[in-house]
């Protein structure tokens, strides 16, 4: 059977895929997550945070594959900031999002990274067919409820983030049609597809409900010959 996919861009001067955080240390992954691209459709249709059944539902009906079409290199931000109790940061609401804690007297320090002129692209659907589908997903990124980032608020798109649409019956058939060479991911749900790469467990879907990253989807990462852009 044919499926209809769209076709995603993710790029910029900066990006973050986020990844397996421990302690104050947020590394950044070569490929875009579930629960990231989950959280990209959401706040471009506008979805408020709480609404963690949207979230879930929305998360659990994509499928999709991804290829780096250029590969970015480690960027690394050490942060050491001073923390006070009417301190304010700023957000894509339109305003000022207040602490709620006290001053602290030492230090707080973050690490976190992030990929540098990387172009990674992605090929996906939603199954089952319900609402939103992936028409209204595409309408949303052209025109979008609020400010769109690709993984942290920093991270803004360089180009068009919905690249138009392929028609393919797997998601390895739809990263061929790209017409791309590079490194690639896509789900291991097809037998034939084994031979072609190196078959992980990759822990990158977010329990909506509870709010912590939890779970692991079966993939396959392989190399993909050939193409022109």
């Amino acid at each position: 059977m044919i499926y209809r996919w769209m076709h995603l861009r993710l790029t910029g001067p900066l990006l973050a895929f986020g990844g397996i955080a421990i302690d104050h240390v947020g590394p950044s992954r070569d490929f875009p997550s579930a629960s990231m691209l989950t959280g990209l459709f959401a706040n471009a249709l506008g979805w408020r945070r709480e609404e963690t059944e949207r979230h879930q539902a929305l998360q659990d009906r994509l499928v999709f594959g991804a290829l780096i079409a250029r590969q970015g290199r480690v960027l690394t931000d050490s942060q050491n900031v001073q923390l006070k109790a009417n301190d304010r940061g700023w957000t894509t609401r339109g305003r000022p999002d207040e602490r709620a804690g006290g001053t602290y007297d030492s230090p707080h320090r973050r690490r976190r990274d992030y990929l540098a002129d990387h172009d990674c692209r992605i090929v996906l659907r939603l199954t089952p067919e319900d609402e939103p589908d992936i028409g209204t997903l595409a309408r949303a990124l052209d025109q979008p409820a609020r400010p769109l980032f690709i993984g942290r608020k920093p991270c803004l798109p360089s180009v068009r983030l919905f690249q138009g649409w392929l028609n393919a019956p797997t998601p390895r058939a739809a990263i061929g049609a790209l017409g791309l060479s590079g490194r690639a991911l896509w789900p291991a749900t097809d037998a034939e597809d084994e031979d072609e790469g190196s078959i992980l467990d990759l822990a990158d879907l977010r329990n909506w409900r509870s709010g912590l990253h939890g779970g692991s989807r079966r993939v396959i990462e392989g190399e993909i010959p050939g193409g022109v852009e």
